[in-house]
């Protein structure tokens, strides 16, 4: 059980990596009309290359995480029974979590599309929403306050 406990917490870390940063090439990427002259599409380019194979990877990531973690809940029964509503807040946090990658992934296909509506300002603010989602989810299983 401690071999897929590491495991799972790798690939979460890993995955969380993702997403902390594909928000980053977002700002940037909304910067782009204020940053780069009209005539120059390089930058634009490399930052949606970046961004596709970010996301890609994330995803990547995602999938063993989200199966250690089944593993571990289904398997071993960590966080079933009583006195262990804890866990039920925490599958709330990874149902938001996934729901936060998906809209990654919008994002990106609006950006691709050249539909972006949004400022750098709030992509800076969207890019805070995992951290708080890693605090939630680490706090909960460490402390298990219900």
């Amino acid at each position: 059980m401690l071999w897929i406990k590491s495991l799972h917490i790798v690939f979460v870390a890993s995955w969380f990596a993702g997403l902390f940063y594909l928000p980053r090439i977002f700002v940037n990427l909304a910067q782009i009309p204020i940053d780069v002259p009209p005539e120059s599409v390089r930058e634009r380019e490399r930052l949606l290359l970046m961004a596709r194979k970010l996301l890609r990877f994330t995803s990547v990531l995602a999938i063993p995480a989200l199966a250690l973690g089944l593993w571990l809940w289904l398997g071993y029964g960590i966080g079933r029974g009583p006195g262990n509503g804890w866990m039920h807040a925490k599958l709330v946090v990874v149902v938001l979590a996934l729901g936060y990658h998906h809209s990654c992934g919008v994002l990106l296909r609006r950006f691709v599309a050249n539909r972006n509506a949004r400022s750098h300002v709030w992509y800076r603010w969207f890019n805070e929403a995992p951290i708080f989602l890693l605090l939630a989810a680490v706090v909960l299983v460490v402390v298990k306050p219900f």
